[in-house]
């Protein structure tokens, strides 16, 4: 009945393009409101220069469109259709109505809705989708949660809370461990700070155990002043969030769980501040990382190189089938590639094909 007023109603007028929304009222007893939402033209499938399933990518767009125009108008429920891919329609919703709104007054706070599938037709992809949400928008509340309030020692603490419900152990090292550890490149990022750095350790078991695990390190600078060689006071408004990749892995090891895949993973995060103090690190400085080669320090900017520096030297201990290392590593990323992809640096071809292939799908874009 609501296919058919519908068409009815969206034939006195040309049909919203890719983008927009439309929403109408009291069209079924059933549903007070119904936001249509333009998915663009037919037949859309893998853009080869675009290096995206642009199908997918339109379902995400437009269900996401919808759910939020439904959003500001307070509706507490929404049923989303599938658009033919429920997981797409199921991951665009949950982030399309996802705000950062931990801190404001409970009166100014907007309604998160009840996301529900519609149509009923895949189920299964309509959870995987949610799943993937879920962790993509816990990253999204960790980097945008203020700096003083996600220290090393916070940022711990969500972990455990967060994934040992889950199924993941959480290892949380202090800074004893990592000096008996000789994590000297670590630690000298970290000595100009009063706040204490931590070293998280994440375990997954989806595989049998001694089948050799899959390694990822996060870059965790829960706040890059830049040390000595000191930003500049608008770039430092951003600096809560270069800690994106000890987030990003986080959240990854989140949707693993939630999904059940099979494979072993060991998630290594280095956390720490890098400030100015009296303690700091110094340009000129030289370091012994832990596998016993010397670093000088020309810029005391490059923190996160340090932490990554002893984090994977350590990630050898486990044998891994491989390592990913995600970190918010320089500007000049922004410059070549905007915010259209990410880059990547790889010397396995093969490793390198398979992140291009979930790319394709996800629409979360990489360049080599």
């Amino acid at each position: 009945m609501v296919c058919n007023r519908l068409t009815d109603l969206l034939s006195y007028a040309p049909p919203p393009k890719k983008g927009e929304v439309r929403v109408f009222y009291n069209i079924d007893p059933e549903f007070s409101l119904v936001a249509v939402a333009g998915l663009g033209r037919e037949c859309q499938g893998y853009d080869v220069f675009e290096q995206m399933d642009e199908g997918k990518e339109a379902i995400r767009i437009a269900s996401a469109t919808g759910c939020k125009a439904l959003q500001k108008m307070r509706v507490e429920r929404v049923f989303v259709e599938s658009f033919g891919h429920s997981e797409s329609a199921a991951e665009g919703s949950a982030l399309g109505v996802w705000l950062y709104q931990e801190k404001k007054n409970v009166k100014l706070q907007k309604v998160i809705p009840t996301l529900e599938l519609y149509d009923d037709c895949d189920w299964t992809g309509w959870q995987i989708g949610l799943q993937k949400a879920a962790a993509q928008n816990l990253a999204r509340q960790l980097m945008d949660c203020p700096a003083n309030m996600m220290t090393p020692t916070s940022f711990a603490q969500n972990a455990v809370e967060v994934l040992c419900k889950s199924g993941i152990n959480v290892e949380v090292k202090v800074k004893g461990w990592a000096e008996t550890q000789q994590m000297n490149a670590f630690l000298a990022a970290s000595q100009g700070s009063c706040e204490p750095p931590i070293f998280l350790e994440l375990s997954y078991y989806g595989a049998c155990k001694d089948e050799r695990p899959v390694i990822l390190i996060g870059k965790g600078i829960t706040y890059n002043s830049g040390g000595i060689c000191l930003k500049d006071c608008n770039k430092q408004r951003y600096m809560r969030g270069d800690m994106g990749g000890a987030a990003c892995v986080l959240a990854a090891c989140r949707a693993v769980a939630g999904l059940q895949l099979p494979l072993n993973i060991r998630a290594l995060i280095p956390l720490c501040e890098n400030m100015p103090g009296c303690a700091a690190m110094r340009p000129g400085d030289i370091v012994k990382a832990m596998n016993g080669k010397s670093i000088k320090i020309e810029s005391t900017d490059t923190a996160g190189r340090l932490c990554l520096a002893d984090a994977l030297v350590y990630a050898q201990n486990f044998w891994p089938r491989f390592i990913v290392d995600v970190g918010t590593m320089t500007n000049d990323m922004k410059h070549a590639l905007g915010a259209s992809a990410s880059g990547v640096w790889s010397n396995s071809e093969a490793l390198w094909e398979y992140m291009l292939a979930a790319s394709m799908h996800t629409g979360d874009r990489v360049k080599i």
